[in-house]
């Protein structure tokens, strides 16, 4: 097997220590082994494989025997940087950059050559925590999770920034026009712009050399995610965000965007007097905080997360789960017993079949909520569940609190009561003793794997954008 290009980096080096040990230049070794300085040169920089004979007369002409030559073992603490810089400079990661590799001469000190070395392993170990595991992804959800159930989902420091750029703009009740959100574009200095070529990675791209946020079509029914989508945009730029150094970084921005786009469209202020008044009347709803703001349904949903326990005294739980019962977005603090993984995780797991938020699906009018109690081993906690369907699928977003503040809600005087005693795997998860008894070793079910478990997660600066994509993106539209 012919050596690879760093052992023959290490073999040239072990030559050349001794060809300098002993006193010899490149054509006075080169004249004593039959070839000439310059051959043996490209020998010593690693670029030419030596014959073994040659290795053999140059084993001989030193001293030592052919087998130090061929050892891995770089020979001195020089060598060693030498080789690791040179490893370094021949990575994919460091290519990717378009910089000219740093020549190393022997007037180069070790000094000099340690301080290249130490950009070089941060920049490996940048791009090692950017390449997220699912492990790692789901552990940096988690902890991002906790830590915003500590602070009751709310962050005053954007409630206060979103407040100032709604006045800037004018805005001053009622649901958020699009002529506002782009004259708080305006105000940034940017332009929106909507186009039908976005990169099928990309939500928006920022143009920040032209001052253009580019957005999807404004003929998306609705419109509703528009506005969003532009407030996400400006908030990177309103926030101070950078590109992410890892995944934890991602998600923590990608959170305040959200969380910034729902205090311009559901305002503090506003929204607080709203809840107020509909707890005061015993009445808070979802669906009259949704159409109060002209908002979706889960909009309404998790902005209520981030009001109804720091101005109201109110804790609550948000579940979005798909049509398998698979959990997708959580929040909770109120004790609501969730499904989650040896990590913490709740995302991707399945939902009690007894909470309303799955057995929903079941329901004949998809049109309104459904309110039901349900019994845990945590106590028992009222909810309401409304359905809804994507192309991806049908969905039920969910908001519910404990028993005793039930009585602020509308719905509070349902009938329906269901018992779950998850997690005992007996509640859901295992057949009835009679049916086990019925089909033991006579059936054998295909379990369904959620597509999440297979699919790998993103890269580069911005996880899940096409890096490539967005900048031919960007050339089309610059000169526009």
């Amino acid at each position: 097997m012919a050596p690879t290009s760093i052992e023959l980096s290490t073999l040239g080096h072990r030559i050349r220590h001794q060809r300098v040990a002993h006193g010899y230049t490149l054509d006075e070794l080169g004249e004593k082994v039959g070839v000439a300085g310059s051959q043996l040169s490209l020998i010593e920089n690693g670029k030419r494989e030596p014959k073994l004979s040659l290795l053999q007369s140059i084993a001989q002409v030193t001293g030592v025997d052919v087998a130090e030559l061929l050892s891995s073992e770089p020979p001195n603490r020089r060598a060693a940087l030498e080789i690791e810089l040179e490893r370094a400079q021949s990575s994919s990661v460091f290519r990717q950059l378009g910089i000219a590799p740093v020549k190393i001469t022997k007037g180069m000190s070790d000094e000099t050559i340690e301080a290249v070395l130490g950009l070089h392993r941060e920049l490996q170990r940048r791009e090692r925590e950017a390449i997220a595991t699912p492990e790692e992804a789901r552990r940096a959800n988690t902890d991002l999770r906790l830590r915003m159930r500590a602070h009751d989902n709310y962050l005053p420091d954007i409630e206060k920034l979103a407040e100032k750029q709604l006045k800037s703009a004018g805005h001053v009740s009622g649901a958020l026009t699009h002529r506002t959100v782009s004259i708080m574009a305006e105000q940034l200095g940017f332009e929106l712009i909507y186009v039908s070529d976005l990169p099928h990675s990309a939500r928006s791209v920022t143009d920040l050399e032209n001052g253009r946020i580019y957005l999807p079509p404004a003929s998306i029914p609705g419109g509703h995610g528009l506005r969003s989508m532009a407030l996400q945009a400006m908030a990177h730029r309103l926030l101070g965000h950078q590109p992410p150094t890892d995944y934890a970084d991602f998600l923590q921005q990608r959170l305040e965007i959200n969380y910034y786009a729902a205090c311009c469209l559901m305002p503090e202020t506003a929204s607080v007097a709203f809840l107020q008044q509909a707890k005061k009347d015993r009445n808070l709803a979802v669906e009259d905080f949704r159409d109060a703001f002209g908002v979706t349904h889960e909009a309404a949903g998790m902005r209520m997360t981030n009001l109804l326990t720091v101005h109201l005294d109110i804790p609550l739980h948000f579940l979005r789960v798909d049509g398998s019962g698979a959990i997708s977005r959580v929040y909770e603090n109120d004790d609501l017993p969730v499904p989650m993984d040896v990590t913490g995780s709740v995302e991707g797991q399945i939902t009690c079949r007894w909470f309303l938020a799955r057995s929903a699906f079941e329901e004949q009018n998809r049109t309104t909520e459904h309110y039901q109690y349900t019994d845990t081993p945590a106590g028992t906690f009222w909810c309401s569940t409304q359905t809804g369907t994507t192309s991806a699928g049908e969905f039920s977003i969910t908001v519910g609190v404990p028993f005793d503040d039930a009585r602020w809600f509308r719905g509070r005087e349902t009938q329906k009561r269901a018992v779950s005693r998850c997690p005992d795997e007996a509640c859901c998860r295992r057949p009835a003793s009679d049916a086990a008894e019925r089909w033991g070793g006579k059936a054998w079910p295909s379990a369904r794997v959620h597509m999440q478990m297979f699919s790998p997660l993103p890269r580069g600066a911005f996880p899940g954008v096409d890096d490539n994509e967005v900048y031919a993106f960007l050339d089309r539209h610059a000169a526009g």
